[in-house]
């Protein structure tokens, strides 16, 4: 393959303009920025968002945007290689940091992007998904799937703060993305409704084998339960590897959701884990604790509530700073997208 193709500026300027004029254009001279050989071209950068710059500016958004005016009070992370105003952490995922204050009520909506919650602090805020109240506790995960309507509210004292991950990127370069209103929904399933039915790993309720399957059956992931599960995951798992726990469908045992694939994962004390380079870009979140990041050669030391980019086809290496106790991240990543298209690759 030429790596020397024809510019161009080497064309004659009429033949260019003639192109032009008819609404095309040729490929050659752009042959090799669009496949480019061996890695993608990438603009995404593998920048931190530091939670006690960005909690600031939040907490002053509640006072200067009332949750009336701004329906949802939100900070979005914005990867300065892609450009600030397109509102993207990679190229498919956007990540928001959403404030809700004592007594608030975020509307009842639906929209075609997909969406979930990660709850980095407060107590008493909740969510409601087709009729189930579902509590935010610290780490918590909270699917709000396409199309289903879901909205918020606080019932406790002090800010709720979470994370909202989105392949909004995605769905608004599709021009599909919009949302519609509705009533506030009456809670019609009991408090723990998904966790009580699907909490233990390997076992399902008897009459989901015979019932039609349900997209989003699970909707909550309480934190202190993945936590557990990675403790214990841990014990069995050589030095060296991740401790890493995907979470899925419990029905089906695949992605929770079609684009964005979510997985937790412990670093050991002491540990300095070299993760394998992947095709997928992925948003990483410090649930708990503090370390580095080396992403493509860049150093981000983080603390817990850290939020950081990982651009796809990137080296990535993570240090827990601490020699006595665990840290724990988050991850969203873009992989179930990569996946059904039949481009995801995982390096040796």
């Amino acid at each position: 393959m030429s790596s020397d193709l024809g510019r161009i500026e080497d064309l004659p300027t009429e033949y260019v303009a003639a192109l032009r004029e008819n609404n095309t254009l040729p490929l050659w001279p752009s042959l090799r920025a669009m496949l480019p050989h061996g890695i993608p071209a990438r603009s995404t950068q593998p920048v931190l968002w530091r939670y006690k710059d960005v909690r600031p500016n939040l907490m002053r958004a509640g006072d200067l945007a009332p949750i009336e005016k701004a329906e949802r009070r939100v900070l979005v992370l914005c990867n300065p290689g892609l450009g600030l105003d397109t509102m993207r952490a990679t190229p498919t995922i956007y990540i928001g940091m959403q404030l809700i204050l004592p007594g608030e009520v975020a509307p009842n909506h639906r929209h075609t992007p997909s969406a979930v919650r990660v709850v980095v602090e407060g107590n008493g805020g909740f969510t409601v998904v087709n009729g189930e109240k579902l509590p935010m506790e610290k780490g918590d995960l909270i699917l709000t799937p396409p199309g289903l309507w879901h909205e918020h509210g606080h019932e406790g004292q002090g800010p709720v703060i979470w994370l909202d991950a989105l392949d909004l990127p995605l769905i608004y370069g599709m021009e599909a993305s919009y949302s519609m209103e509705g009533p506030s929904q009456a809670i019609t399933k009991p408090i723990g409704f998904g966790p009580a039915r699907f909490g233990q790993g390997g076992v399902v309720p008897y009459r989901s084998l015979d019932a039609a399957r349900e997209r989003f059956p699970m909707l909550r992931f309480p934190w202190k339960d993945v936590k557990l599960a990675l403790n214990q995951l841990a014990k069995v798992t050589p030095l060296g590897e991740p401790v890493q726990l995907a979470y899925v469908n419990p029905e089906t045992g695949r992605e929770c959701l079609s684009t964005l694939g979510f997985s937790a994962i412990q670093l050991r004390p002491g540990e300095e884990l070299k993760f394998p380079k992947r095709s997928a870009s992925a948003v990483v979140h410090v649930v708990e604790g503090a370390g580095t990041a080396l992403v493509d050669g860049v150093e981000n030391r983080f603390e817990e509530t850290d939020t950081f980019a990982v651009p796809t086809h990137s080296n990535v290496q993570i240090v827990n700073a601490s020699n006595q106790s665990p840290a724990y991240l988050f991850m969203v990543d873009d992989a179930p997208l990569q996946r059904k298209l039949g481009i995801y690759q995982v390096f040796d």
